[in-house]
């Protein structure tokens, strides 16, 4: 019988917690105990690919590279991307590669440095909304607007920050060499934060542009390229709820692509948070995609199992 092939798409909680200060030894510490759970996966049966957020990651980068612009060249954000791509692509890979080798010497790991294309004419590019980076003061904000033509706004209390276009992933550009290792049993980490959002020029080239593509609608194409039976979306609940926080809260278990599609137009999901998690389940589903699994990394074998967790089926 053939293994169920399943992407794992990571949240941030398996990297870092908010409390954290972010050290080396406090991200390696979670991805430990990720990898722990990735192994206790491929022992029940499946095919695993993974992808993951940088948000912390990346807003680190960017701070550094506000504190140091004085010595040393900033870097667009395409390229910040890509750093942490790197850096969290070797964690992942290297502690899963250590747990893995206990139990076989049959299954690698990889991570493939990954470019998502988006329409340069994408609606989001004239209307920048996702947040990024440090906080600035009303000055610094004027300022930045001048110079760099930053979009910039202000959350109260906190300050300004540079907000950044979301256009919609629209094509993996390593999907070939991705999908080539994920056929041969390689575990594949891939698409991180997003991908690294490029253009496509009339001749063909591309040009890193600077924008944040959403993880979550980033993994149902990933999960559509690979042919993957299940996209795994973990975060830091058990399920997804509607009515979240009032009197009448209710968790969601199995639903109907048409049940979640109906929560989604009546808001009860969170614009920043679980909202696109379940659209990029409804669409992976919809793309022909056997379900969707939104859960916590503790509780994905018993989501798998069918036993918790939100799952979104035809």
């Amino acid at each position: 019988m053939e293994k169920e092939k399943v992407l794992i798409a990571l949240g941030g909680n398996a990297l870092l917690r908010s409390t954290e200060k972010g050290t080396d030894k406090e991200q390696l510490l979670h991805v430990q105990e990720t990898a722990k759970h990735f192994l206790s996966i491929i022992k029940e049966g499946y095919l695993i690919s993974v992808t993951h957020g940088n948000g912390p990651q990346v807003g680190a980068i960017l701070l550094q590279n506000e504190i140091a612009k004085d010595t040393i060249p900033s870097m667009p954000l395409d390229i910040c991307g890509a750093e942490s791509q790197g850096f969290i692509g070797y964690m992942i890979q290297r502690l899963t590669f250590n747990e893995i080798t206990k139990q076989s010497d049959d299954i690698k790991v990889v991570t493939v440095l990954t470019q998502v294309l988006v329409d340069k004419n994408d609606p989001a590019f004239k209307n920048p909304t996702k947040p990024v980076g440090p906080y600035y003061s009303e000055d610094e904000a004027i300022r930045l607007r001048s110079e760099k033509n930053w979009t910039m706004v202000e959350q109260i209390g906190k300050g300004f920050r540079r907000c950044v276009p979301s256009p919609e992933p629209k094509e993996i550009v390593e999907a070939f060499s991705i999908k080539e290792l994920f056929s041969k049993k390689v575990i594949v980490v891939s698409c991180g934060g997003g991908g690294i959002p490029v253009i496509k020029n009339s001749d063909g080239t591309l040009v890193g542009v600077e924008a944040v593509i959403d993880k979550d609608k980033t993994a149902s194409v990933l999960a559509k390229t690979i042919n993957a039976d299940v996209l795994m979306i973990l975060t830091d609940v058990e399920k997804a709820f509607i009515n979240f926080h009032k009197p009448n809260q209710e968790a969601l278990g199995n639903i109907s692509v048409k049940e979640a599609r109906k929560y989604l137009a009546e808001d009860q999901f969170g614009k920043g948070s679980m909202g696109p998690k379940i659209e990029a389940a409804c669409r992976f589903v919809e793309s022909g995609g056997k379900k969707a699994i939104i859960t916590s990394l503790e509780k994905a074998i018993d989501a798998l199992k069918g036993t918790t967790g939100t799952i979104i089926s035809k």
